[in-house]
């Protein structure tokens, strides 16, 4: 179970008990029925605290939970826009608005409170973004041109970005594995969203790059020690994983693009362009929708695009009589 941040919110000062009670009430039911990653939460809590906060200046009163029930649409709509001249972007507003309507709606079926504006809200528009992969050339070099340093750290940071792009692990799966975990019978297996656990086939290369990493790590091996072990003997932090990343790129001179979640994007993009169907590359990367997967089928029509204009002798001219 996660720790309550009710106190982090800055609830204790001009808040109701019952309100704040309330909102201990649903942190507990997000970490123990609802099961949402640490993320989730700390982004829905955050979310929650900065609008009863708002709230509270708005008002200029104390916020309790006919104070809630009592929001208007107008209310709702003052709230994103100052979201907005604080320069958040739609995503960002959008976020917001989907960890304050998950409050509403648990208080709702709890039969606690009922807001009945809150359904009118409409979320900010989200441009639309496709995933940014790698091109196979600039992946093999962030994982294989490093080859004269052969240091613990370099090696456990080639092991974690290849066991990402051949197996195309989120970064939080990849170092929320233990020495338990370790590929067996060619598969490796690991705890995605919703504690949804997944198989994936692992490639060779990938154990053999592992195995090297593991061979000089200075911290004796446990089932339940964590696998990519940090510096001090704790497990790797994610920070310290993406600056890793940013070094390699940096040295390569490689885009800016290149992050781990990119190899992701990377793993399922070259999937398929070399013949994979959408419904292998969701069960592989652990989207429950199969709209999630689509997005790659948009990168790989742009990549179509871009080589029929530069490789087709007459692209040009049959592009410009389209226009004409």
């Amino acid at each position: 179970m996660y720790p309550v941040m009710a106190s982090s919110l800055d609830l204790t000062i001009d808040t109701a008990p019952d309100l704040y009670d309330t909102v201990q009430k649903w942190q507990t039911w997000l970490t123990v029925e609802k099961n949402v990653s640490r993320h989730t939460f700390r982004a829905y809590t955050s979310d929650v605290g900065q609008f009863l906060n708002f709230l509270r200046q708005h008002y200029d009163h104390e916020i309790a939970l006919t104070t809630l029930s009592s929001t208007s649409l107008t209310d709702f709509r003052s709230w994103l826009s100052r979201k907005s001249m604080d320069g958040l972007t739609a995503s960002s507003r959008a976020r917001s608005l989907s960890g304050v309507k998950n409050f509403l709606h648990w208080l709702d079926k709890q039969g606690i409170m009922h807001n009945a504006s809150v359904g009118m809200v409409r979320t900010p528009k989200i441009p639309h973004k496709l995933p940014r992969p790698m091109e196979e050339a600039q992946a093999f070099r962030l994982l294989f041109d490093d080859q004269n340093k052969n240091d613990w750290v370099s090696l456990r940071d080639r092991a974690l970005f290849t066991l990402l792009y051949g197996c195309g692990l989120r970064i939080n799966e990849a170092l929320a594995l233990n020495i338990s975990d370790l590929p067996r019978d060619g598969f490796i297996r690991v705890m995605g969203k919703g504690k949804k656990e997944r198989e994936i086939p692992i490639l060779q290369i990938v154990v053999e790059t592992l195995d090297m990493y593991r061979s000089l790590c200075p911290y004796p091996e446990a089932r339940d020690r964590a696998l990519f072990m940090g510096e001090r003997g704790k497990r790797l932090n994610q920070g310290i994983a993406q600056k890793a990343i940013r070094d390699v790129r940096n040295l390569l001179q490689l885009p800016e693009t290149a992050t781990p979640h990119a190899l992701r994007h990377s793993f399922a993009t070259h999937l398929l362009q070399n013949g994979a169907n959408l419904r292998e590359i969701q069960e592989l990367l652990g989207h429950s929708s199969l709209s999630t997967t689509q997005r790659y089928t948009e990168i790989n029509a742009d990549e179509l695009i871009r080589i029929y204009k530069s490789a087709h002798p007459k692209s040009r001219n049959m592009l410009d009589l389209k226009d004409e």
